[in-house]
């Protein structure tokens, strides 16, 4: 017996805290919606089963069972309007046992007040009520078990002694099949309230899972939010970094290219030649971060064409033929009279990237570049006998700064962006790149050009080259930092121009009307946050829209470059060789004054 009431009360007993709560607002909602029916059927048995023997003692019943429904409905109203939270579902669930007996009793008290006393229609009427309202109130009350037991029990019960009080014989299976008939309700509001708690427990565990995921997904942007800011101040910290090196290394540049055309002794000689070895190595590394950063503004716009790949191919040979000598490889290209179509200054950078990568991994053997037709496409190839990549790694080395076998940052390997800016070199120009290597043995970079006919050689001849000389050009130049200011005018005076430099907007507007200058050549960034593309329009309005201009900049910052690129003003990066200088001002000041 003591098993037996245990087993009771676990079933009858209320769920946790928060299911509960969930199950009580089920509860109420039913409630609520079935308040109007419920007294309908109220209205009607006081209706049909008073006469003058009991009209009194059912007006009594029904203002009670009205009254009655009328509370619970403001009692539910009020606590689906506030909410129920975990702490307080017990005592509305204690509030709501109350309200429960109070309306079954109700309801039996009707069975035992009528059953007998009436003629046999007026009793089947009340049983079918009862057995109605018992039936409908499972769907309502069957969530919280308990709600639903105190709501039966009591009207069966009370019924079932009125027909066994009756004395009757044949009432006493009426009586057995109301007891059936309870049990029978009871076992399916337990079913009923089972599958109401798996529902309500797995929609906690969803919420929960939602929950969870949300918390990761908070956890994900904010390392993605990290990471961005983390890129952004590393881009940052490289354009700023980028930019104060190459002011000092290109006006050592322009100096040393002055101090060239001086009458040196032989060992002076050897000691600028090495000077400007070491000058030309910082200069190419600030110049890979160039590229990189070019590559990351998305201001790289390919300017298609036809032309020949092998004058790109001896050039890539004379510039890579010594280093690789003295690392002890063999360096072989061979010749090819093919001719493709894209953006020829961007091949070459591709290639000398690849070249230049497979340098600096091979110890021994040497390297290939090979130029063939494939079909309607022709293929770019460079094959090294170097240390080979894993397939693991293969994808990750054309990421930026990734470096194989080089822990402890050797710059004779670069600054690991040569594979990086060649991927992105490739994807503007819209072409395929393919990678073959074996561990130990070597690698092959494949690149895949759309072939061109219709050809001529002329194609080839932005390789053009021209002595430094322009007599009496008149040159002003427009930069605020003094050295570069003093290495421009020697270097510029040294081919035979007529300089004049100014370092703020306002001191080259003043020496402007009286100078008259053929041409403009401008720093972008300039002191109280001006650049040069604020000059040179200042000193066109002033002299005329046609001015020839040229801006030379150190910044790297992706939005800088964009902004410099939209004006449509040649630009230069420093630091910039004298030869670049030189062949910049052919590019933009008339012909006549070139010749």
């Amino acid at each position: 017996m003591k098993q037996v009431f245990g087993r009771l009360y676990r079933l009858l007993r209320p769920a946790p805290g928060p299911v509960l709560a969930e199950q009580l607002k089920l509860v109420l909602g039913h409630q609520v919606s079935g308040v109007i029916p419920a007294g309908l059927v109220i209205v009607l048995l006081w209706w049909m089963l008073s006469d003058q023997g009991n009209l009194g003692s059912l007006s009594v019943w029904g203002v009670l069972m009205v009254s009655g429904l009328r509370v619970s409905y403001l009692h539910a109203r009020a606590n689906l309007r506030h909410g129920i939270t975990a702490q307080r579902a017990p005592s509305v669930v204690r509030r709501l046992v109350l309200e429960r007996i109070f309306y079954s009793t109700g309801w039996g008290g009707l069975g035992f007040l009528t059953l007998g006393s009436g003629t046999a229609n007026s009793s089947f009427l009340v049983l079918a009520a009862i057995a109605g309202v018992t039936s409908t109130t499972m769907s309502a009350f069957a969530p919280v078990l308990v709600l639903f037991a105190v709501t039966v029990v009591p009207t069966i019960a009370l019924v079932t002694l009125k027909v066994f009080l009756l004395g009757d014989p044949t009432y006493y299976a009426l009586g057995i099949t109301l007891i059936l008939f309870v049990l029978a309700l009871l076992g399916q509001a337990s079913h009923s309230a089972k599958e109401t708690r798996i529902a309500i427990d797995l929609r906690f565990e969803n919420f929960d899972l939602l929950n969870q995921l949300h918390a990761k997904t908070q956890v994900a942007e904010a390392a993605q939010r990290a990471a961005e800011d983390a890129n952004a101040a590393k881009s940052m910290f490289l354009a700023a970094a980028s930019h104060d090196l190459r002011q000092p290394i290109h006006a050592q540049g322009l100096f040393l290219d002055v101090l060239s055309r001086t009458a040196l002794d032989p060992r002076q000689g050897e000691l600028l030649s090495s000077i400007m070895a070491a000058r030309e190595s910082s200069a190419e590394m600030l110049n890979t971060l160039l590229d990189f950063s070019r590559v990351e503004a998305g201001v790289i716009e390919p300017q298609l064409q036809a032309f020949f790949v092998q004058p790109i191919l001896n050039k890539i040979e004379r510039e890579f033929f010594e280093q690789a000598d003295s690392r002890g490889l063999t360096y072989r290209s061979r010749e090819s009279a093919l001719a493709v179509l894209s953006d020829p200054n961007l091949i070459e950078l591709i290639l000398r990237n690849l070249v230049s990568n497979a340098i600096k991994y091979t110890s021994h053997g040497g390297l290939l570049v090979d130029f063939r037709r494939k079909g309607a496409m022709a293929v770019l190839e460079v094959w090294d006998t170097g240390v080979g990549i894993e397939a693991s790694q293969q994808a990750s080395i054309f990421r930026e700064f990734h470096q194989l076998g080089n822990p402890e940052r050797d710059r004779n390997k670069g600054l690991g962006l040569g594979l990086a800016i060649v991927q992105g070199l490739v994807h503007s120009l819209g072409i395929r790149l393919s990678l073959n290597s074996v561990v130990g043995r070597g690698s092959v970079f494949r690149l895949e050009l759309p072939l061109a006919v219709d050809v001529t050689p002329q194609a080839a001849s932005f390789y053009s080259h021209r002595d430094p000389v322009l007599p009496l050009v008149r040159v002003l130049v427009l930069d605020d930092d003094p050295v570069i200011c003093a290495g421009m005018v020697q270097v510029l005076s040294g081919w035979g121009c007529v300089c004049e430099a100014a370092q703020s907007i306002e001191a080259a507007i003043t020496l402007a009307p009286a100078m008259q200058p053929d041409v403009v050549i401008s720093d972008y960034r300039l002191r109280e946050h001006r650049t040069g593309i604020e000059a040179v329009g200042a000193l066109r309005d002033l002299l005329g829209l046609t001015l020839p201009a040229l801006l030379i900049t150190g910044d790297t910052a992706p939005d800088r470059l964009r902004e410099a690129m939209a004006s449509g003003i040649p630009v230069l990066h420093k630091p910039v060789s004298s030869s670049q200088l030189f062949h910049a001002l052919i590019s933009v000041i008339p012909e006549t004054m070139a010749d």
